[in-house]
C-alpha cells in the first residue's frame, strides 16, 4: 500500500466532502483505540475544525488515559484541534434505571452494550447540530462490510466514513506512518462498551488478521470444505457474524407496494 498517498487522499477526500456540504469540520468521539486515533489524526490534517470528545461509561482507566494522551498530542500538533470531555456515566445509570428489570440478564447486558454506543451517538450529533459539524465515523472495512462489528444507530450512525476502504493491519500503517501515539499502536482493539478488558478478539474468536483472510476467502467464492483445522474455524466464525450481521450492513428492508393497489 502506498500508505503516504492513501493518507493524502484521504484528507483531500474529507476536506472537500466538508467544503461541498457547506460544513465548518467534523467531530468524532476518541476511544483510545488504533481506529479512532487514525480517523482523528486524519481529520486533523485536513485543517478544518475538529472536535475531539472523550464520553466515559464506566470506561477502563487505561482506555481514557489513550484517549486522553492522543488528544493532548493532536491539540500540540494541530491548532485546529479542540477536546470537549462529557462524562455519560451518570446518564447511562439513570437510564439503566429507568429500565424494568429482564429475567435474562446475558440479553440485557447485550442491549446495555450498544446502549451505550448510542448514547455516544447522540452525543456526538448534539455536538454536530450545534457548532455545524459532521460526525466522522472511524469503522473499517472488517467491521463495517466484514463481520457487522459495530452497533446498529450508534457507531454506525455517522455522516461519513473516512476508513472503512481499509481492513484493520491497513489502519495500522497509517497509524504508524502517522506517528500515533505508541501505547495505542500496541493496545488490543477492544470495543469498550463492557466497562471490563475484554478485547474484540475475546469477543469475536478471531484476530483481525485471521478476519481479513476469511474475508478475502469469502470474497473469491471459498466455502468450508475448502478448509480444515484453525482456517475452517476462523472461516465459520466469519461467515457467522457476517450472515447475522447483515441487517446491518444491507439497506432498510422497505415494504413497496404494488401500483394497483395505490
Amino acid at each position: 500500500m502506498q500508505t503516504e498517498k492513501v493518507i493524502d487522499h484521504i484528507v483531500n477526500w474529507l476536506r472537500d466532502y466538508a467544503t461541498n456540504a457547506k460544513c465548518k469540520g467534523f467531530v468524532i468521539g476518541v476511544s483510545g483505540g488504533i481506529d479512532s486515533a487514525v480517523t482523528s489524526t486524519l481529520c486533523a490534517k485536513t485543517g478544518l475544525d475538529l472536535l475531539c470528545l472523550e464520553m466515559p461509561i464506566h470506561q477502563g482507566e487505561n482506555q481514557v488515559t489513550r484517549a486522553d494522551r492522543h488528544i493532548d498530542w493532536l491539540m500540540e500538533h494541530f491548532p485546529n484541534v479542540s477536546r470537549q470531555p462529557v462524562n455519560l456515566t451518570p446518564v447511562f445509570d439513570s437510564l439503566v434505571a429507568a429500565f424494568p428489570k429482564v429475567d435474562n440478564e446475558e440479553d440485557r447486558h447485550m442491549s446495555l452494550a450498544n446502549t451505550r454506543a448510542r448514547l455516544r451517538m447522540t452525543t456526538l450529533y448534539y455536538f454536530a447540530a450545534l457548532e455545524g459539524y459532521l460526525v466522522a465515523g472511524t469503522g473499517n472495512k472488517v467491521e463495517d462490510f466484514g463481520i457487522g462489528f459495530y452497533t446498529k444507530y450508534g457507531d454506525g450512525g455517522v455522516d461519513l466514513s473516512p476508513i472503512a476502504d481499509l481492513v484493520k493491519t491497513e489502519v495500522y500503517e497509517l497509524g504508524r506512518v502517522l506517528g500515533v501515539n505508541q501505547d495505542i499502536m500496541e493496545a488490543p482493539p477492544t470495543d469498550g462498551l463492557w466497562g471490563d478488558s475484554r478485547t474484540d478478539e475475546d469477543q469475536i474468536g478471531a484476530s483481525y488478521p485471521e478476519l481479513e483472510w476469511a474475508m478475502k476467502m469469502d470474497e473469491e467464492g471459498k466455502n468450508l470444505d475448502d478448509f480444515s483445522d484453525r482456517q475452517r474455524e476462523v472461516f465459520a466464525i466469519y461467515k457467522k457474524y457476517n450472515t447475522a450481521n447483515k441487517h446491518k450492513m444491507v439497506p432498510i428492508p422497505i415494504c413497496e407496494i404494488p401500483e394497483d393497489l395505490k
